[in-house]
């Protein structure tokens, strides 16, 4: 028996040794912490349970055979994140480079598995060299099992990518299908083909920080939602993510105590839009007035910024915030703001956490760019967001909601619950000058007729009665009671069922 024990801890000590003690010292050189010492920072203290601490890889070829390592790779279990339970794997790059071998794969899909089982989410810490070449198909076969739980969990319970270090080639694609991915700065990258592919295929000169860094992903592509400079930052950032998720679909967000009261009032909201309607304003002034204790998580912080979305609190529940902004462009829907907006509608929905939409929107962006983009199409995919979407929509119109981009906003049209505007709210197919050039064309050489014309459209059209007339708005509200409103009418909201029809599943204009 003590043979048996002393095995046992020796087996135990070379798995969390991984690579080595010089591989790990080459993981901090870099900046970087190990796969273990990165899950001590996520998890609650003394919460981790792993798994299939033992399990090796049965390659004999190339020389494998004589190279085992406990764990294979990846380190993987479940623990806690302030007292809820999550699953989590961490590649370890100290080992083989983190390569995905068969085995390294079975551990993840078993973590998957028992994660959907019992509704818990999963966070992939991933830092690896990609698939493990010596083992050929075996490998490739593996990141396509992974990739199949990916898309069985989605919607069932969150899953969250971070990016600790390299993940290039058929890796990338299991980070793509989750629901959030953060990066961190200077140490991590995401591409399909390197820089040396690229420059032998295209011939262009390119680093793997440009082609696939955190900036890239952040701010161009839209891959990533965050970049951090460190490990540290992400893996915090990642807890303060976890609190405001529900552990699964079958559940409803989660309730933190009430510290700001629901019923406060901001009287400076009632200055926040200016009188000149060109004029812009920041609407993340907006949200932070309105949302408890001024917290809001902000996805997606530097893609798309003529739209805002991310997480919050009203009454003590987690929202999901969709506005447009009126500082960009505008605040013009095009087709990054669509496609991004659309996709935190559709997660919102899966995981039953209500949309609380802030619309200043002038219309859809105009130009060849754009055209030739396919902005009928993916602005369509944000209509279809909100259309499908069944979990409690409060809409609260701020200024501008011209075209069709009024209707795309979460409207009374295409469900929304309740639908609000505030004084200054302007719901129209256009804006005056537009107008009035069109309706009145054979005026358009009279610039006193047409500057008649347009004080007549702005009485008939610039102000939210007209839709309230239609009960296309539920009422006008005073910016200041913004707060109070939105969260009574979440409140009445909180017991909402609405089920579509039945179907395999929608065909979503991808």
């Amino acid at each position: 028996m003590q043979e048996i024990i002393r095995q046992l801890e020796e087996k135990r000590e070379r798995a969390r040794l991984g690579g080595g003690e010089k591989r790990i010292a080459a993981q901090h050189a870099k900046g970087k912490l190990t796969a273990r010492e990165r899950i001590e920072l996520l998890l609650d203290e003394g919460s981790f349970e792993e798994w299939d601490m033992f399990k090796e890889h049965r390659c004999t070829d190339f020389g494998m055979a004589g190279q085992t390592v406990p764990g294979d790779g990846v380190v993987t279990g479940y623990g806690t994140v302030n007292g809820r339970l999550v699953f989590v794997f961490s590649q370890d790059f100290t080992v083989f480079g983190g390569s995905l071998s068969e085995t390294h794969a079975e551990k993840i899909c078993k973590l998957m598995d028992h994660a959907m089982k019992v509704g818990a989410p999963v966070i992939g810490l991933n830092d690896s060299g990609g698939a493990r070449i010596q083992e050929g198909v075996d490998s490739l076969g593996g990141y396509a099992d992974v990739f199949q739980r990916n898309v069985l969990a989605s919607g069932v319970i969150p899953q969250i990518s971070l990016i600790m270090g390299p993940c290039a080639g058929g890796a990338v694609y299991s980070p793509a299908m989750t629901d959030f991915i953060f990066m961190v700065r200077d140490s991590s990258y995401m591409f399909v083909t390197g820089p040396e592919v690229v420059r032998t295929v295209t011939h262009e000169e390119v680093t793997a920080e440009e082609l696939g860094g955190a900036g890239t992903h952040t701010s161009k592509s839209g891959v990533a939602d965050l970049a951090f400079d460190n490990d540290v930052e992400a893996l915090l950032m990642t807890r303060r993510l976890i609190d405001f998720l529900p552990a699964s679909n079958r559940e409803a967000p989660p309730v933190m105590p009430l510290t700001d009261p629901a019923e406060r009032m901001d009287d400076s909201l009632d200055t926040l839009v200016p009188a000149n309607p060109n004029q812009p304003y920041d609407m993340k002034e907006l949200i932070a007035k309105i949302v408890d204790d001024g917290d809001f998580f902000e996805l997606q912080t530097d893609y798309a910024k003529n739209i805002v979305i991310g997480l919050a609190r009203m009454g003590g529940s987690t929202v999901g915030i969709v506005a447009n902004q009126p500082l960009v462009l505008a605040g013009c829907l095009d087709i990054k703001s669509s496609i991004k907006a659309a996709r935190f509608v559709r997660f919102c929905d899966a995981f039953n956490i209500p949309v609380v939409t802030f619309v200043d929107v002038p219309g859809f962006m105009p130009g060849t760019a754009q055209e030739y983009g396919g902005i009928i199409k993916h602005g369509a995919k944000l209509l279809y967001a909100y259309a499908e979407c069944t979990v409690p929509k409060v809409t609260v119109i701020t200024r501008k909601a011209y075209g069709g981009a009024y209707d795309v906003m979460s409207s009374k049209h295409l469900r929304g619950d309740v639908n609000l505007a505030w004084p200054t709210a302007e719901i129209a197919v256009m804006g005056p000058k537009g107008a009035v050039e069109i309706i009145f064309r054979g005026e358009k050489d009279d610039a006193e007729k047409i500057a008649t014309r347009e004080a007549e459209y702005k009485a008939r059209f610039a102000n939210p009665f007209v839709a309230g007339a239609r009960g296309f708005i539920d009422d006008v509200v005073m910016p200041h009671e913004t707060r109070k409103r939105v969260c009574r009418s979440l409140a009445m909201l909180k017991n909402k069922q609405l089920d579509n029809p039945w179907r395999k599943h929608g065909n979503i204009p991808l």
